[in-house]
């Protein structure tokens, strides 16, 4: 690693958002690790951006044995600045009305959008920069209007909120070693994965109009945003709460 280079750790790092992201601190001056469950999809990803700058470690990080792998794997990389909680989904409604469909639907969603920065950020905590750490958590405006509807039991909403809770108390726990801790949540965002066989021309334009600005958010949208985050110039902004919505979620 190139003196002064930086260490960045990018979960669901492989596409999408996460891959903006990714290309965003590798252009920062960044090394990245990307984690992600498809082994596949992280080569790929590490190919296009630049090969000798990114490191792909899969892992499926709603397992905590290999949440700790990963760990170990990062370890190798060197101290971590930079660790930014993207990786998440929609997760498909139940399948039947009864109530062990719908346990098992929220069990899911809060798996994959809670869990998995839950155990991450635990088993990374002892390798953040001291002072200088930049904990960032990627959660959605769903989780400041709501997201229950046609698609959606309220799960997907619910655990991207409950990563707000969980977030300003790191900051406060984490502030004193001088990490800062925030949270990005972005509304609509185009070419990204996340809401598959639910978009539709129809869709994509009720969520434009909800917007103040007349367009959807882009991947690079988030990913510049991330960057500041990330940066050694955000070290006064900490325990917040960023809406990066194009007005369809007012501040509040």
């Amino acid at each position: 690693m190139a003196m002064g280079e930086r260490v960045a750790v990018v979960s669901g790092g492989g596409t999408g958002i996460g891959k903006a992201i990714t290309r965003q601190l590798v252009a920062d001056g960044c090394r990245v690790v990307i984690l992600g469950r498809r082994p596949e999809v992280l080569a790929a990803a590490r190919a296009e951006i630049d090969p000798a700058r990114v490191v792909a470690v899969a892992a499926d990080l709603t397992d905590a044995d290999q949440v700790t792998k990963a760990a170990k794997a990062i370890a190798e990389v060197g101290p971590v600045d930079v660790l930014v909680n993207n990786a998440g989904a929609v997760i498909t409604p139940p399948a039947d009305d009864s109530l062990a469909a719908l346990a098992e639907a929220w069990r899911r969603d809060l798996d994959t959008n809670l869990l998995t920065a839950v155990l991450l950020t635990t088993a990374l905590t002892e390798q953040l920069a001291r002072p200088g750490g930049r904990l960032i958590v990627i959660s959605s405006a769903a989780a400041q209007r709501g997201g229950a509807g046609a698609h959606s039991a309220g799960s997907y909403a619910a655990a991207k909120a409950a990563l707000h809770g969980w977030a300003f108390g790191l900051a406060r726990q984490l502030g004193p070693d001088g990490i800062t801790v925030n949270v990005l949540a972005p509304g609509y965002v185009a070419d990204t994965e996340i809401f598959g066989d639910r978009w539709s021309e129809e869709f994509h334009a009720q969520k434009v109009a909800d917007t103040l600005v007349g367009r959807a958010g882009t991947p690079e949208d988030v990913a510049t945003a991330v960057g500041y985050l990330a940066s050694p110039a955000a070290g006064y902004l900490t325990g917040q709460v960023v809406g990066l919505n194009g007005g369809a979620v007012l501040g509040r």
